[in-house]
């Protein structure tokens, strides 16, 4: 099983949300300062919701905005 999860930018903080919905209801939410944070932010959360096994083979992240990159 893969799942997917749609990211986009938080204009609070300037970092990411990542999020995915459960077919069978429910979901996870997480968010990172950076690319990089998000990504740590993720696993943690798919680790801890499917704790009881089912985990995913993969996960996707779907930025639905893609990414700026500003050079100063």
């Amino acid at each position: 099983m893969d799942i997917r999860f749609d990211v986009t930018s938080c204009g609070e903080t300037g970092g990411f949300v990542a999020r995915w919905n459960d077919p069978s209801g429910g979901g996870i939410s997480t968010q990172g300062e950076s690319i990089a944070d998000l990504e740590a932010m993720v696993r943690d959360a798919v680790e801890g919701y499917f704790a009881e096994g089912g985990k995913p083979r993969r996960v996707q992240l779907h930025f639905v905005d893609d990414p700026l990159l500003v050079l100063a």
